[in-house]
């Protein structure tokens, strides 16, 4: 799905795909377009006909074709995404000089185990998330012994353990975000229940700022793991689960980044 202004646009095109509910993000395209990118490109980017059941070693370049369809058209390429997908686009600007910014959502700053099965329909053998060139990236597993807390079940507990437990994989699966010189925005809520991604973003703008790579950190003590910016409604659907926070922290955490969205858009 390509949405367009009416008139113009600004020259950033902007991929804006979902977390782990893989589910095209119509609205948010929406509202970049209307705010005056020149295009939102959004599609199902996994678990569709003909798509993988789960992201399971999901190949980064699968993302080229559409910021190298956004480049042809626009002046720049900034990536949104959200949660899964923000750790993908993180991984993925490192190795693309298209890619001018990237919008992280709740993001993680190591590369995760799979979620969902493989091919063969079986979760364990744990693998990687993502796959570059046919090989799998270096991950971050779960521990198996780890248990979600509540229900809802909230997987917090589960991926700080995991940093823990398989702390002599973490050195390796850090997304190298040193490599990537454009502007990037992490946006995170401190009630998020799914993972710790104001620990995990803080984690992104430290080994930036080492080389003072040009990096923002917005948060929201009250939020949640999903980010409501101005306009939006709240999602439904995805996998059951405790995601923290509440409507009104939501939107104000949104509220609160939606100026640094704009810059990084470089909307007037």
């Amino acid at each position: 799905m390509l949405v367009e202004p009416a008139s113009g646009g600004n020259g950033t095109g902007v991929l804006v795909l979902s977390g782990s509910s893989g589910r095209v993000e119509r609205e948010r395209a929406r509202l970049l377009a209307s705010a005056g990118v020149t295009a939102a490109l959004t599609y199902r980017w996994f678990g569709g006909d003909g798509q993988p059941a789960g992201i399971w070693e999901y190949p980064l370049e699968s993302f080229a074709p559409a910021v190298a369809s956004l480049a042809e058209r626009c002046d720049r390429v900034v990536l949104v995404g959200a949660s899964k997908s923000a750790e993908a686009f993180l991984l993925y600007a490192a190795d693309d000089p298209a890619v001018d910014a990237v919008v992280a959502l709740a993001p993680s700053h190591v590369a995760w185990a799979n979620v969902g099965a493989g091919p063969d329909g079986q979760l364990r053998p744990q693998h990687s998330s993502w796959s570059r060139a046919g090989e799998q990236l270096p991950f971050v597993p779960y521990d198996d012994e780890a248990e979600p807390l509540g229900d809802p079940p909230a997987y917090a507990p589960v991926y700080a353990q995991s940093l823990r437990t398989h702390s002599d994989r973490v050195a390796a699966a850090t997304i190298p975000v040193e490599r990537f010189f454009g502007d990037v925005l992490l946006v995170a809520g401190g009630d998020d229940r799914v993972w710790p991604s104001v620990q995990f973003a803080r984690a992104v703008q430290a080994r930036r700022r080492a080389l003072d790579l040009p990096t923002t950190v917005v948060t929201h003590h009250g939020a949640g793991h999903r980010v409501l910016l101005p306009g939006e409604a709240v999602a439904t659907g995805g996998q059951r689960m405790a995601r923290g926070g509440t409507e009104a922290a939501d939107r104000a955490l949104g509220e609160r980044a939606w100026p640094h969205v704009r810059r990084v858009l470089e909307l007037p």
